[in-house]
C-alpha cells in the first residue's frame, strides 16, 4: 500500500487481498508452467505489483487498456484491480498462460477484462483490435522499435502507448524511424526508482499522432526480424 502510495494508487484491505490472492494463486501455477522467477514475497510485491502500479498516473485518462505480452497478468491484473474502471484486454501469444489468466479473472471476480490469445501481430491487423484501444502497455516485451510496430497499430490516434523499461537511452536514439513511420512521438520519458529497493525504471510515453498505414504492423516475425531501425 505504502508503495502504491508513492504512484498516487490507494490500496484499501480488499484491493490488497485480491493483490495477495492473485499472488497466491500465480506462485501455485507457477509450479506448473512456467510465470515468473520471482518468487520471495517482498521481491514479488516490489518487482510484479508496485512495477505494474507505476504506470497508473499516466492512464488516468484511459477508457480502454491493451496489455501487449502480458504473460502472468502484468501490469494489467494489477492495474484493473487497483482502478477498475477501464476496460482491460490482456494479449498473450501462449494459450498456457491465457488459461491461467482466465482463471485468475475468473477467482478474482474481475469484470472488465478479457484474456486473449493471439499473437500481437495478428491483433493488430483485426479489425476488431486496431486502432481500438486509447492506451497500450507493455513491460519487458521487446526492442522499443519493435514494441513501436506492435503497439501503435492498436491505439487510436490521439491515445498512448506506455512501455516500461529498465535502461532505454540506447534503444530511444534507435527508434527515430519507427516512431517517424508509424506515427508516434515520444512525449515523455519517466525514470523512477521502485519504492523499498534501488531498481530503476524508465516510462515513456508515446503519444500517437496519425493512423497508420495497414502496411504495420507486418506479419507474424517480421517486425523483430527486420525491425524499423
Amino acid at each position: 500500500a505504502e508503495g502504491a502510495g508513492k504512484f498516487g494508487v490507494s490500496l484499501d484491505g480488499p484491493r490488497i487481498s485480491a493483490l495477495i490472492k492473485y499472488k497466491d494463486m500465480l506462485l501455485e501455477w507457477n509450479e506448473k508452467i512456467n510465470l515468473t522467477a520471482i518468487t520471495e514475497e517482498r521481491d514479488f510485491i516490489i518487482r510484479h505489483f508496485i512495477d505494474s502500479l507505476s504506470i497508473a498516473p499516466y492512464l488516468e485518462n484511459a477508457g480502454s487498456i491493451i496489455d501487449v505480452g502480458t504473460g502472468a497478468g502484468f501490469p494489467g491484473i494489477p492495474l484493473k484491480i487497483a482502478r477498475p474502471a477501464p476496460e482491460v484486454v490482456l494479449l498473450d501469444s501462449l494459450e498456457k498462460r491465457v488459461a491461467f489468466l482466465n482463471c485468475a479473472i475468473e477467482a478474482l471476480k474481475l469484470t472488465g477484462v478479457s484474456a486473449v490469445h493471439l499473437r500481437v501481430e495478428d491483433a493488430g491487423r483485426s479489425s476488431q483490435y486496431r486502432e481500438k484501444f486509447d492506451a497500450a502497455v507493455a513491460r519487458a516485451v521487446a526492442s522499443l522499435p519493435v514494441l513501436l510496430e506492435y503497439c501503435l497499430p492498436l491505439v487510436r490516434t490521439g491515445g498512448v502507448f506506455i512501455a516500461m523499461k529498465g535502461s532505454a537511452a540506447e534503444e530511444i536514439e534507435y527508434s527515430r524511424k519507427a516512431l517517424e513511420t508509424l506515427g508516434g512521438k515520444i512525449e515523455n520519458i519517466h525514470e523512477i526508482i521502485l519504492p523499498g529497493s534501488d531498481i530503476k525504471r524508465n516510462i515513456i510515453i508515446v503519444k500517437k499522432l496519425r493512423q497508420i498505414s495497414t502496411k504495420y504492423p507486418r506479419k507474424a516475425g517480421k517486425p523483430t526480424k527486420e525491425p524499423l531501425i
